[in-house]
């Protein structure tokens, strides 16, 4: 079953490995060393206040293209949503890199964030 979800996730998302995804492993090193990279959620904002990466900045999917303004355009942007399968990160990086900006998005989500014991913050 995971192979047929995996097909049709790429049906779906287009070719993943094509979105450059950051591995939780990666963004959590980066995040500890001071990477000036800003990490962006881009989940519903009640699903932002329950818990989200530290630092990461709520701008839902569907507000994206209005608030790019107050994106920085001279940092690396990751973005990330429910889970590997979920589309809102793929959708937010294919959108800002169309607007300039230089983005990847996290390989999974908060729920393997939080089960690989690594910090979440609560509004």
């Amino acid at each position: 079953r995971l192979a047929e979800v995996e097909r049709l996730a790429a049906a779906y998302l287009g070719a993943r490995d094509q979105l450059e995804p950051v591995t939780r492993e990666e963004l959590a090193r980066r995040l500890q060393d001071g990477d000036p990279l800003m990490v962006l959620d881009v989940r519903p904002a009640a699903e932002h206040a329950a818990g989200h990466l530290p630092g990461a900045v709520s701008i839902p999917v569907e507000e994206l293209r209005r608030r790019l303004t107050e994106l920085p355009t001279d940092r690396e942007i990751v973005a990330y949503c429910r889970g590997p399968y979920c589309a809102f990160a793929h959708e937010a990086v294919a959108v800002l890199r169309e607007e300039g900006f230089t983005a990847k998005r996290l390989e999974d989500g908060l729920p393997e964030w939080q089960a690989a014991g690594l910090a979440v913050t609560r509004s």
